[in-house]
């Protein structure tokens, strides 16, 4: 596929032209997507603009075409799945990211992708921020939060609003990117892509409001909360897998001593082990304990070995350079 070259951001600051990509998933979004093209076309004059349309049953794909958006498909069903092939099919100096729910703030675009430019950030979030109830209702802004927390404990600080839609990326972010989710989890995988390998990370605040009438969210907060949330164990098993096996090893461990411990002491007292059974109970929790132990050691060797190849991967992308 050839590389499109004819889209540019003129920095402000140093003149110097930047391709822009805004990327559009969507998903039956007829309603709002013609809305979201022009505020984006006028927002960033000089991008151009992807949408990327998974298996719509509406008029979604000829309006984008009638908008001027450069529209592709992607059949594997899933937002997970749409990213990863628009990060391997576009190439250029950064990457807008959107919903095409016309929910965000496309005016802050520039500002975002100028903060990503001026920083030498590979990725700023759009923090959302509302005071509609209808746009961003309590049960989300709690799972968020919650999820949120979750990630920055396990993988450290980072991001205050993991779950946004709204962002831009370096061109080292996205083709360093392994895209493994297939559905809205990609986020949580955004978020910790980054924060493993270090990567400089910024965050602008934007408006964020609800979805226009007619038009209806793809998000089912509790199936995808909870998907949201074995993708976060799942990281952490992959990532962090002393951490995660340690935790059963001190588990195990744990069961065994109180199951063991009684045993002991009755046995240096009379000599005798009456209670076999718990006795064996309590030597196959600390084997467990011990297998994990190792098992943990093991693959935490092995992840940091997949970390250095992957930190070595994203360096051999450079960011564009403001001159001196």
């Amino acid at each position: 596929m050839s590389v499109q070259s004819d889209f540019f951001f003129q920095s402000e600051a140093q003149g110097q032209k930047l391709r822009i990509a805004v990327l559009i998933p969507c998903y039956n979004e007829e309603v709002t997507i013609g809305q979201v093209i022009s505020e984006f076309q006028a927002a960033l004059p000089d991008a151009r603009i992807y949408v990327y349309d998974n298996n719509s049953k509406d008029n979604t794909v000829a309006i984008a075409r009638q908008h001027g958006a450069v529209v592709r498909q992607e059949r594997r069903q899933g937002k997970g799945n749409v990213i990863r092939r628009m990060f391997a099919d576009i190439n250029a100096d950064f990457y807008v990211l959107v919903d095409g729910d016309a929910t965000y703030e496309a005016a802050a675009a520039s500002q975002m992708v100028q903060l990503a430019y001026d920083q030498s950030l590979d990725m700023v979030t759009g923090l959302r921020v509302s005071d509609r109830q209808a746009a961003y209702r309590f049960g989300h802004i709690l799972g968020n939060r919650v999820l949120t927390n979750l990630v920055r404990i396990m993988f450290g600080q980072g991001v205050k609003d993991m779950l946004s839609g709204y962002r831009v990326f370096s061109n080292r972010f996205v083709k360093s990117f392994p895209a493994l989710s297939s559905g809205f989890e990609t986020e949580t995988e955004f978020t910790v892509h980054a924060l493993k390998l270090c990567m400089p990370v910024g965050e602008v605040e934007t408006a964020y409001i609800e979805r226009p009438e007619g038009s209806t969210s793809k998000l089912n907060t509790y199936r995808d909360g909870v998907r949201i949330l074995f993708t976060i164990i799942s990281l952490v098993r992959c990532e962090r897998p002393l951490l995660f096996f340690g935790v059963f090893s001190l588990l195990f461990f744990m069961l065994g001593m109180t199951l063991g411990i009684p045993v002991v002491l009755e046995f240096i007292k009379t000599g005798y082990v009456p209670r076999l059974p718990t006795a064996l109970l309590a030597t196959g929790f600390e084997l467990l304990s011990a297998l994990s132990l190792v098992c943990g050691l093991i693959l935490d060797s092995i992840a940091l070995d997949r970390l250095e190849k992957r930190r070595l991967s994203y360096l051999s992308y450079s960011l564009p350079m403001q001159s001196q």
